[in-house]
């Protein structure tokens, strides 16, 4: 353990110039005493490095001075697929891993290369999750990465949203896909392959079994065809309705994309007070009463007729509630 700590912070020095002895002690998640005994151990070792004196100063190495102790290790050199995204890598148990394979490539690139990728690096960052969207708890995510990666048959309990809610499987785990901050897990089940949320795995066992991984199954692919018949199976009816010009506008906060597109390919002309009526697809009475409501009195309901009354029950609950 204290030899892979000396060459990363040989590798620290070498990558990115002067450090301050707290700075190492920070980025290598050690106490500033234990920093001072490496850097010592360096220098006995022949290693050309020596420190700066006062608040301005640091640790260094000598002008010119490189190392070639950059080789990847395997793990190291899958992570890399993660680069630009710690957070996700953390969640499969990768955070520490990616950070070493980064040291080692800023340290094996020229100096101009290095400065230009760091650049990158403090200017622009990946921020997975959507606004106001933290994700679940996803205790089984390494567990369940270490058997996509390893082809090791799995038995969990999972919680689905129809019933009966709690089911046991046995799957083949065939690939993970990070979608608006939640993980989807991809596993053969049944003669089928099906996808799960991991963030509902209640129970997880790794089983001594190996299944043989599908050598025609292309997890982008899956992926994009899983979108498109999500898409077309989440609406089952339309609505008939008119926008108020101020609706029309609020359409691009208020709804979906796939919904505000069809809202626009299918809206008739204005009438006289700027009115349109268009048509929407919704994904049922009960979803669609209240994702209208959110528009107050932009918005009216003329088909279907079920969703017509309850905006309308609504509306006088409304009136009733504040004396109206």
């Amino acid at each position: 353990m204290r030899a892979s700590r000396l060459v990363s912070l040989l590798l620290l020095l070498q990558a990115r110039g002067r450090m301050t002895a707290q700075q190492l002690a920070d980025e290598l998640e050690v106490s500033l005493r234990t920093i001072y005994r490496d850097v010592e151990s360096l220098s006995a070792a022949g290693v050309p490095v020596y420190a700066d004196r006062g608040p301005a100063g640091g640790y260094q190495l000598l002008d010119g001075y490189r190392t070639r102790l950059t080789g990847l290790t395997a793990a190291e050199a899958e992570s890399l697929f993660f680069a630009g995204m710690p957070g996700p890598a953390a969640e499969l148990g990768l955070g520490t891993v990616l950070a070493a394979a980064e040291l080692k490539l800023m340290a094996a690139l020229p100096k101009g290369l290095a400065e230009r990728a760091g650049r990158v690096r403090e200017r622009f960052h990946l921020d997975v999750p959507g606004w106001f969207h933290g994700g679940e708890p996803t205790p089984y995510l390494a567990a369940v990465a270490d058997a996509v990666w390893n082809q090791h048959r799995v038995r969990m309990l999972y919680r689905r949203w129809k019933a009966p809610t709690p089911i046991t499987r046995t799957i083949e785990p065939l690939g993970l896909v990070l979608k608006a901050g939640n993980w989807y897990l991809i596993a053969r089940s049944d003669g089928g392959d099906r996808t799960y949320r991991v963030d509902r795995v209640r129970e997880l066992e790794t089983l001594d079994e190996i299944f043989e991984r599908p050598a025609d199954f292309d997890l982008a692919a899956f992926w994009r065809a899983y979108l498109d018949r999500f898409q077309r199976e989440m609406f089952s009816g339309e609505a008939v309705v008119r926008f108020s010009p101020e609706g029309m506008r609020r359409l691009l906060h208020l709804l979906t994309p796939a919904v505000i597109q069809a809202a626009r390919e299918n809206a008739g002309e204005p009438d006289e007070a700027g009115w349109v009526r268009t048509v929407i697809p919704i994904e049922s009475v009960r979803h669609a009463h209240a994702e209208l409501l959110r528009f107050g009195g932009e918005v009216e309901v003329l088909e279907p007729a079920e969703l017509r009354e309850c905006v309308i029950a609504s509306a006088r609950t409304l009136l009733d509630l504040y004396g109206g």
